[in-house]
């Protein structure tokens, strides 16, 4: 039960912090149980936070929360149950992170900038093709407009 204070655990994780305490399989099992039918342990519901949260506060694709949820234990059919409920939109998503790295990287010059930004999506579970299109596109809005004089056009958007 501490462990379920401290955050939520996956019924494989709360599965192994039960064998930590050298109980009986049967023992584990009947525990599992009935936490699953209290609900303190709920692997859909769980799935559903963390595909949240990977969205909302880290900027996740799907590649990076589904690799989440596998290592928390989360059986691979309550993973694509959570990744469906997803609207299609890694592009935006990507487009969205993005665009606030390019400015950061205006100083650098196109192809490293670029190669940056693919990787930091790349490393948030994006595939390639909307890695590049990402950065690209943001890259292209950030240079948008800029001359030799300095002056710069912003989108007010």
């Amino acid at each position: 039960m501490r462990k379920l204070r401290a955050r939520s655990l996956s019924v494989s994780e709360a599965r192994q912090v039960l064998r930590g305490f050298e109980l009986e399989s049967g023992t584990v099992d009947d525990v599992i149980d009935d936490f699953c039918r209290r609900g303190y342990l709920d692997d859909e519901a769980l799935a559903g936070v963390l595909v949240a949260s990977g969205v909302e506060r880290k900027g996740q694709g799907r590649v990076a929360l589904s690799r989440a949820l596998a290592q928390r234990g989360i059986p691979r059919d309550v993973i694509d149950r959570a990744l469906d409920e997803l609207p299609d939109d890694d592009d935006e998503r990507a487009l969205d992170f993005v665009r606030g790295k390019a400015r950061s990287l205006s100083r650098l010059d196109h192809d490293t900038a670029l190669r940056r930004l693919v990787g930091q999506l790349s490393r948030r579970g994006y595939n390639g093709a909307v890695a590049m299109k990402a950065a690209k596109t943001a890259l292209r809005e950030t240079t948008f407009g800029s001359s030799t004089s300095g002056v710069r056009f912003v989108d007010s958007d």
